[in-house]
């Protein structure tokens, strides 16, 4: 697979400007964060992406999408109006799309605090033993 170039470097002589982050362009858009490539894709904009790589059985590296300046304002109108397809849930200004954002926040959010609450109960679980068989006889 080929690599994609550094997202700084202009993409020629006359571009001075550097691309976006998908941070920088979510602020433009009222697109979920995470559906920011697909919705370029639909609405023609140039896309960068760095790493991604195969880390074999460890899974892949973090991707990094970046996008082009130029295309992002020109297709910033089209996508605040709705004339790019774009599903109801993956944007910020519909009611599926917050739900959507709301349910996915919250799920973390407890998934997160359970696997907590499972550390600390199985740190004081060994603990616990630990200090039983010290004082047993």
């Amino acid at each position: 697979m080929p690599h994609t170039p550094d997202p700084g470097t202009p993409e020629s002589a006359h571009e001075e400007e550097p691309w976006l982050s998908s941070d920088e362009v979510a602020k433009l858009w009222p697109i979920r964060k995470n559906w920011l490539p697909g919705v370029a894709c639909r609405a023609d904009v140039r896309v960068r992406r760095v790493g991604g790589e195969s880390r074999g059985t460890w899974g892949t590296e973090p991707t990094f999408h970046y996008f082009h300046p130029g295309d992002v304002r020109r297709a910033a109108p089209a996508i605040a109006e709705g004339t790019v397809d774009v599903p109801s849930d993956w944007r910020t200004d519909t009611p599926d799309g917050r739900r959507a954002e709301f349910w996915g926040v919250l799920s973390t959010r407890i998934a997160v605090t359970l696997l907590i609450a499972l550390t600390l109960c199985s740190l004081f679980l060994v603990l616990g033993s630990a200090v039983f068989l010290l004082t047993v006889e």
